[in-house]
């Protein structure tokens, strides 16, 4: 691991900052990527800060030009990456298809999805020339159920598929391809929105087989060992982490009642 390095798009926060200091601490040299340039060198300055390898640089993921420049960066200064994780994404609040604001909506699509697309394109095509390499992308509960979430939902759902396909078309050339299906984490972003009201931890706590919330860290843990040799048989797998929702949710809505002690 000491001579790989990693790609960890919205590496400078959340799910992404997770990420990028738990395959630093394995010893990945890592690539903090983000939209919020300032906040990426803070993160890749205190991981140099602590004995690892890290570099920066802001991008959009959304535009192509943007993810196009970076990605020719990262080849000239460190080569072919050998871990890409996709980790840059937006939420929504919970509205209806037919109200939905589609301003809200297309920019949802433009950074989960598109921006998935582009960067595993770029690295992608780096990967496939090297004969080597692992793309980590990031999905949902979402990708397999439908949620009051008309923009986020189904673009995760896309991102289960597009996983799949760039699993076959990568694996011959040396690339794995998986992705993570996280439930609600507790990142910063989702902390501010159980603060205003717009989700309940309670509710969240009340569909997890474990009881417990989900944390950056454990979604980290995952991603580190998809990106490891131990994973070197695994591809086109979308993952869940997720303590249990899809157990919980399936098991306690059968109509013929539960043994349910809550």
């Amino acid at each position: 691991m000491e001579q790989r390095t990693a790609v960890v798009t919205g590496g400078a926060s959340g799910l992404g900052e997770a990420c990028a200091r738990r395959l630093a601490a394995d010893g990945m040299g890592v690539w903090i990527l983000d939209r919020d340039g300032v906040r990426a060198v803070g993160v890749a300055r205190s991981i140099v800060a602590a004995g690892g390898r890290a570099w920066s640089a802001e991008v959009d993921v959304a535009d192509e030009a943007s993810v196009t420049k970076c990605a020719a960066r990262v080849a000239e200064e460190t080569g072919a990456p050998d871990c890409l994780a996709t980790a840059a994404g937006v939420l929504e609040s919970v509205a209806s298809v037919l109200d939905v604001d589609m301003a809200v909506h297309d920019r949802v699509w433009a950074v989960n999805y598109r921006g998935t697309v582009l960067t595993a394109r770029a690295f992608g095509r780096q990967m496939r020339a090297a004969g080597r390499g692992s793309i980590v992308t990031f999905g949902s509960i979402n990708s397999y159920a439908a949620l009051p979430l008309p923009a986020y939902c189904p673009s995760k759902t896309a991102l289960m598929r597009l996983t799949e396909m760039l699993a076959v078309e990568l694996g011959r050339h040396g690339v794995r391809v998986n992705g993570v299906a996280p439930t609600f984490v507790l990142t910063p972003a989702l902390q501010a929105r159980v603060d205003a009201g717009e989700r309940d931890l309670s509710r969240i706590l009340a569909v997890s087989a474990l009881g417990r919330a989900v944390t950056p860290e454990n979604i980290a843990d995952v991603v580190a060992f998809l990106c490891s040799d131990a994973a070197a048989a695994v591809t086109g797998l979308m993952m869940p982490v997720d303590a249990g929702y899809q157990a919980v949710s399936t098991y306690t809505g059968f109509p013929g009642g539960v043994p349910w002690e809550g």
